[in-house]
Order: structure tokens, then sequence, then C-alpha cells
């Protein structure tokens, strides 16, 4: 897996696939490591399963987890704090924003070598992605926003349990640490599902040993919370969009996965019945045809873009 320089940083990618093949990058939701490490993470063999069809997938750790650079000098914020200040209507201030994050994104590509390509992120990475279209049009093919948000303050929020997975406060020993993430993913999935509790607690461990570092977690919320609503400023997004959501997803209900098409005006939406807030393996076939049907259209002759 390379570490390149891009927008100023390091940031560690690891391209699944054929070159030259049509690339496609994949962004994950808050913390998430490439490796795989929270319901909101691409996991390889689903990206091997997108690069299969034809795809050059490209996943990476954003800026402050994983192996990407770290951001040890910014301030590390109370939550709970934030939270209230942003669901009072306050602004929030953060060492670095979501529009930062979608400039990473573009400048790996170009550090990759890639003018273009189809854009998926998750969660915070579908707030990621839909800034990089917003922002860097030129860059992206077609757009794929899942179990994300338009972040309008006015859409329900999640359940009790969700959010509580969410802000309690993580555990620093390598155990309690992984029960806790075993008990969050738990929280935020869905009951259409099987959940594998194995495989769940591997990737935990995997992801506390490669890079424990909760600090860079806090900071993605910052940014999530002082971006905003993007909700105006996505009718401007024209690319060829895809909008996935769970429709039993607790943490962001499905509203928001409609709202964000809504608020792009011609994106298309797809409900995966009884999938929450996670990518589970049993879901990977159909979101994977899905993710595929979409991209493909973008080849045929006198496909948009």
């Amino acid at each position: 897996m390379p570490i390149v320089e891009a927008n100023g940083i390091e940031i560690m990618c690891e391209p699944i696939g054929n070159p030259a093949d049509p690339a496609f990058i994949m962004i994950n939701g808050l913390g998430g490591q490439l490796i795989g490490s929270s319901g909101f993470v691409f996991d390889e063999d689903l990206c091997r399963r997108i690069a299969a069809a034809g795809f050059y997938v490209i996943r990476f750790d954003n800026r402050d987890v994983g192996l990407s650079t770290k951001f040890d000098g910014a301030a590390v914020p109370d939550l709970m704090e934030t939270l209230a200040r942003a669901e009072a209507g306050k602004p929030v201030a953060a060492p670095y924003t979501i529009a930062d994050m979608a400039d990473d994104a573009a400048a790996l590509l170009t550090a990759l070598g890639i003018e273009k390509a189809h854009v998926c992120g998750a969660s915070m990475g579908g707030m990621i992605a839909q800034t990089l279209a917003l922002r860097h049009p030129s860059r992206v093919w077609r757009l794929i926003s899942m179990m994300s948000s338009s972040g309008d303050p006015d859409l329900p929020p999640g359940t009790p349990e969700a959010r509580r997975a969410l802000f309690e406060p993580v555990p620093v020993e390598r155990e309690a640490n992984v029960r806790h993430t075993l008990r969050a993913a738990q929280a935020i999935s869905g009951t259409g599902f099987p959940f594998d509790a194995q495989r769940v607690r591997r990737q935990a461990e995997r992801a506390y040993d490669r890079c424990f570092y909760p600090m860079g977690v806090a900071r993605h919320f910052m940014a999530v919370l002082a971006q905003g609503s993007r909700r105006s400023a996505l009718r401007r997004i024209k690319v060829p969009t895809l909008v996935i959501h769970g429709g039993d997803d607790p943490l962001l209900p499905p509203a928001h996965g409609r709202d964000t098409a809504d608020a792009i005006g011609h994106a298309a939406f797809v409900v995966i019945d009884g999938m929450g807030h996670d990518l589970p393996p049993a879901a990977w076939p159909l979101l994977s045809d899905h993710i595929t049907s979409f991209l493909r259209c973008a080849m045929r002759p006198g496909a948009d873009g």
C-alpha cells in the first residue's frame, strides 16, 4: 500500500484492480480505516467484488486516522459540548473541514495520475463525496452517496441507542475497546441482515493494532458539524448521482437519504430493506449490483460525462 503526498499531507491508499479500468474512489466514514474498523467502511472483499466487475478501486485512510497524516497539534473537542452547540444553531470551529477532506481526495487522484473518477462515499464519506462533486466537478464522473445526509438540521435524529453508541467515551485498553466497537457496531446495524460478531471483532482488533487514534475521530466529527447543511448547495451537482440508504438505518434514518436525493434533484434513490448504518457481507451482492449497474451506464456509448 503506497503513501502519497497530496494536498500538503501524506495519505495512505490501496489501489485494487487493473489501472487501465475506470477509476472508482471509495471514501470511508467517520474514523474508518481503509482496512475496516466500523460499519461505515468499505471492506476489502466488497472492494474486490467491484474491481472484478471492471473498475480500478482506490480506498484510503482519510486524514487524521489510520496511517495518513495526524493533526497532533490540533485541539481535541468535547463531543457532547460541540454537538449541543451545533444543535443550538451556533457556529462550530474545526481544525479542518469536510471541504479540506474533499480536496484531499481530489489531490490523491492527481497524485495517482488519475484525471477523473467515479466517487463513492459512505456516511461521513458520503458528505465528503458530495463536497468533492461540488468543489471539483471536473474530477467526478459519477457520484454515489451511501447512508449519508444533506446535513439539513430539520431531518429526524437517530435513535437514542445509535447516538449513544456514537458518542460514548472510547476505552483505551485493547479488549475494552474491542468490546466497545462490537456494541457500537451492533447498535447501528439493521435487522434484515445477520450481524457477524466474529468478523466485527477481527476488524476491531486489527484496526486497534494498526492505529488507535480517537483524537482524529473526534476531529472528523467536528468537521461534520462545522460544515452544517449542504442542502441548498446540492442542487449544483450535475453529475449522474445514485443515493443508497439502509431502510433500517438507526443513526441516519432513511429520510436523510431521500432528502439528499431530492436536494440534488436528478439523483436516483435506492433503499436497501433491512440494512442499517453498516455494510453487512450479506448485503454485498445487492450493493455491488446496484453500484456496478449504475457505473456501467457511464461506460455505454453516449452516456453522460
